[in-house]
C-alpha cells in the first residue's frame, strides 16, 4: 500500500459540489493499493502515517506527529498512485489491486486510523470523483509504503 502524505493547514474532498469529509490543520493522505496488499498492509501503513514526524516541535524541527499535535487525518482513495509509469506516455494500471480488493483494503486502514488516533479522521469516497482541497503547508509531502514481504 502507498500513502502520500501532506501536512495541512486544511484539507477537503468534495463529490457533486458537497464536502464529503474535511479537517483543520493535520495530514491529507491519498492511498494507493496494489496488488498483493493485504491487511497486514494497511495495519502498518497507518501506524507509519500516524507516527510520522512531520509536524514541527518547539525549536522548529519536524520532531512530532500527527498524533502528537491530535491533528486531523483525511485519507482519500486514489488508485492512480499504484500505476506503472516507468515506460511511455501513459501510466498501467496493472500493479494496481482490483477495485473490490482496493476499497476493502482502504476501508480496513481507514478502520485502523480510526482506532488508533484521538483526532479526526475524515474520509474521500472510493470510486468517486472527487474534488480535493488542500493548503499545504510547507510544503511538506513525503511518500509512505507498506509492502507484501
Amino acid at each position: 500500500m502507498i500513502a502520500l502524505i501532506q501536512r495541512a493547514r486544511h484539507g477537503a474532498v468534495r463529490v457533486d459540489d458537497d464536502v464529503i469529509g474535511e479537517i483543520g490543520p493535520g495530514l491529507v493522505c491519498l492511498v494507493g493499493v496494489g496488488q498483493g496488499d493485504g491487511s497486514p498492509q494497511a495495519k502498518r501503513l497507518a501506524e507509519r502515517v500516524l507516527n510520522y514526524r512531520v509536524f514541527p516541535d518547539d525549536e522548529g524541527r519536524m520532531n512530532r506527529s500527527v498524533r502528537d499535535v491530535v491533528g486531523g487525518v483525511l485519507a482519500v482513495p486514489q488508485f492512480t498512485l499504484a500505476a506503472d509509469t516507468r515506460r511511455g506516455n501513459r501510466p498501467s494500471f496493472t500493479p494496481a489491486a482490483d477495485p473490490g480488493d482496493a476499497e476493502a483494503l482502504f476501508d480496513r486502514f481507514v478502520a485502523e486510523l480510526q482506532a488508533m488516533h484521538p483526532g479526526k479522521v475524515a474520509t474521500g469516497r472510493f470510486g468517486a470523483d472527487m474534488q480535493v482541497e488542500l493548503v499545504n503547508d510547507g510544503p511538506v509531502t513525503f511518500w509512505l509504503e507498506a509492502r507484501p514481504g
